[in-house]
């Protein structure tokens, strides 16, 4: 079973959009009561029964149970007939609202992330389940709301079916997201071809094992003074304004023009980097602490989470290998001779005892090439033995067709 998810941007009439606002207040309203209902039956059962708090305390009966996503979707169908305008929402939407929630507090539980919060802005709703015939043209059937056009990017894959939309809204406009299945079962890509090892920084973005350098771009720094003119100005409107209004919405859409761009560039390095290789190793970073560090501010205007995500997409549709490393000490390590060079972030240059001497960050890249095919070969995996010179020359590079196509051409017969 492989899933795709297409965006495209909506083109709604003014009805259109006056739904999609009601409803994603709706589903506000709906997430802040659910999440309101937990939290006070969290907060009951925090304190001993004999060391209560002596201004104010939550009372909830003993035996009443924790909130849940089922029992708060039966409370959901109990207050639509006491509040009407619930029913203006699809079911299926409000539901997939409490799913979500239920979905913030496991991740909260199993892995480490924050108590959820409330929300001030709604930015999407999901349908769920949508049917076949839903996608006419560049039109989409919306259950409750009818058809809205959309700007057909590019076109549906034949031989998917869709199965959930989300609808999400902008600074510059409504977007929808489409996830399109095919049951088809496709294999996973064994190493091939060149191997490219690439380290991640900030003075250089990627510095790869075959020593080349990328520029870090300065998506946010270089918007800074632009934002820092608009947001000086925001200060002197009074809030709620025309003139306020109008000046967030310039402000909303710059930080969404420096989103599109740095995603753009990911994606254009990703293919770079898939046209020169058949098997890419990256590191394993510590991107939560990163994000805290002294740097957090370019750290995070990098993009290296998404970066990752990213090149790991483009990896799988091109028939690329990739695979993360571990990355401590890939810049205090020979890739010749394996010894251990200390050296601060000041020095730039690496030099061993062995001779040895290149960039810092190509040296990291070449140590994280060394790391994966040593992981492939510990994990049983056939590895040529020219790896550690040339790479894989000996085996040929796999076609960089995408692979959407060819799912089409062996189950459907579609002509590439």
């Amino acid at each position: 079973m492989i899933t795709l998810t297409y965006e495209y941007k909506l083109a709604p009439t003014p009805s259109q959009i006056q739904t999609f606002d009601r409803w994603l207040e709706i589903c506000r309203g709906v997430w802040n009561f659910a999440l309101r209902e937990r939290k006070d039956w969290a907060k009951s059962r925090k304190c001993n029964i004999d060391a209560c708090s002596i201004v104010s305390e939550y009372i909830i009966p003993p035996l009443s149970k924790r909130p849940t996503y089922a029992s708060q979707c039966q409370a959901l169908t109990a207050a639509k007939k006491e509040f009407p305008h619930l029913k203006i929402v699809h079911s299926q939407v409000l539901q997939q609202v409490l799913r979500q929630l239920e979905t913030a507090f496991v991740s909260m539980w199993e892995r480490g992330f924050g108590f959820p919060r409330f929300k001030q802005k709604m930015r999407s709703f999901v349908f769920p389940q949508m049917k076949a015939e839903a996608l006419v043209g560049d039109l989409v059937k919306l259950p409750s709301i009818g058809m809205v056009k959309m700007r057909l990017s590019r076109p549906i894959p034949k031989g998917f079916s869709l199965k959930q939309a989300r609808i999400v809204k902008r600074a510059s406009g409504y977007y929808v997201m489409l996830s399109l299945q095919c049951d088809v079962n496709i294999p996973d890509v064994p190493p091939h071809g060149e191997v490219l090892g690439i380290d991640l920084g900030l003075l250089s973005f990627v510095a790869t094992s075959e020593g080349e350098l990328v520029e870090r771009p300065r998506f946010f720094v270089d918007a800074s003074r632009k934002l820092k003119l608009l947001q000086r100005r925001l200060k002197h409107k009074k809030k709620g304004s025309k003139n306020w209004h109008k000046l967030n919405q310039k402000i909303a859409l710059l930080h969404e023009h420096i989103a599109n761009a740095r995603k753009d560039w990911h994606f254009k390095l990703s293919h770079h980097l898939c046209d020169r290789a058949g098997t890419i190793f990256a590191e394993d970073l510590n991107l939560k602490a990163m994000s805290r560090g002294m740097l957090r501010k370019h750290t995070l205007d990098a993009g290296f989470g998404q970066f990752l995500n990213i090149l790991s997409w483009v990896c799988w549709k091109r028939d690329v290998y990739f695979a993360p490393v571990d990355c401590k000490g890939t810049s205090q390590t020979c890739p010749i001779c394996d010894a251990h060079t200390d050296k601060d972030l000041s020095v730039r240059i690496h030099e061993c005892v062995c001779g040895y001497r290149t960039d810092r960050d190509v040296a990291a890249a070449q140590v994280v090439k060394k790391r994966g095919i040593f992981n492939l070969s510990a994990a049983g995996q056939a590895v040529s033995q020219n790896v550690c010179g040339n790479g894989l020359a000996g085996i040929e590079i796999s076609s960089q067709e995408s692979k959407i196509q060819k799912i089409q051409t062996a189950k459907f017969g579609i002509p590439r």
